[in-house]
């Protein structure tokens, strides 16, 4: 069996799980989410063990594949409904600010003019500090569509290696380049 695939996924007390066919829904505290399993993987939920096991019906190299990857979006919808997830961004240079109007995220990137964003429904973006270095905060349930979301600001506008400006994530290291050297004359 695959090593992650086997171990079962512990189903908190206030999360409710609920599978219909290959459906499974799971409702929390913070809201509810939604995974469709592939057919050669079977789920099931014993209410009474509060786990969710995960099964295969094969041995074939990609059904243990699709073993452990049902497993860990199990796992992660269940830490999603409970805690949530969160990516922390710092978008760093002269100019460069973030707000929030409405349900869109406005941002000032040194271009022509601003970058509007769409929040999707399910994401929460919070600007923590609007000029530089600006600093957001970008949070939900859904693990995939917080990374998503966040990649999608980060892509606006990569950090550059020469003076560091642009979209980072929090903690992130930008490797440093040293610009151009003065030449000697001969």
């Amino acid at each position: 069996m695959s090593r992650i695939g086997k171990q079962p996924v512990k189903v908190p007390s206030d999360v409710k799980v609920a599978i219909n066919n290959k459906a499974i829904e799971i409702k929390g505290p913070k809201g509810t989410l939604n995974l469709n399993v592939h057919l050669s993987i079977d789920v099931e939920y014993a209410l009474g063990s509060q786990q969710i096991i995960v099964k295969r019906s094969s041995d074939e190299k990609r059904f243990k594949a699709l073993h452990g990857l049902t497993r860990a979006l199990l796992a992660n919808m269940m830490i999603g409904i409970v805690r949530g997830f969160s990516k922390d961004i710092e978008i760093v240079g002269l100019g460069y600010n973030a707000k929030i109007q409405g349900n869109a995220l406005i941002l000032s990137l040194g271009f022509s003019h601003p970058v509007h964003m769409e929040i999707p429904k399910d994401i929460k973006v919070e600007v923590k500090n609007p000029t530089n270095p600006a600093k957001l905060t970008v949070s939900g349930t859904d693990k995939q569509l917080v990374g998503q979301f966040s990649a999608m600001i980060k892509a606006k506008k990569p950090s550059e290696p020469y003076k560091g400006m642009g979209v980072k994530y929090a903690g992130e290291v930008i490797r440093r380049k040293a610009g151009k050297a003065m030449s000697s004359g001969g």
